[in-house]
């Protein structure tokens, strides 16, 4: 149900908290048209990683490993 925009200047704090808290997209008419506010979507910091190949096996044999063969002055 869309709100009118007199309802939406009463209470606009409250109803964006309430759009921004639910996910819900407010609603609101002006003229005959909808217009929407619709708050964006949460995604939290860790599901935005990379994945990234790791090492697999020993983490000591790396350091016995010559890389004099990959050194160039």
């Amino acid at each position: 149900m869309a709100l009118t925009a007199s309802k939406l200047r009463e209470n606009i704090y409250r109803l964006l908290d309430q759009a921004i808290e639910t996910g819900k997209a407010l609603e609101v008419e002006r003229k005959g048209q909808i217009v929407k506010v619709v708050p964006p979507r949460f995604r939290s910091k860790l599901s935005r990683l990379v994945k990234r190949p790791c090492i697999k096996g020993d983490p000591e044999a790396l350091v016995h490993i010559d890389w004099s063969g990959e050194w160039k002055p």
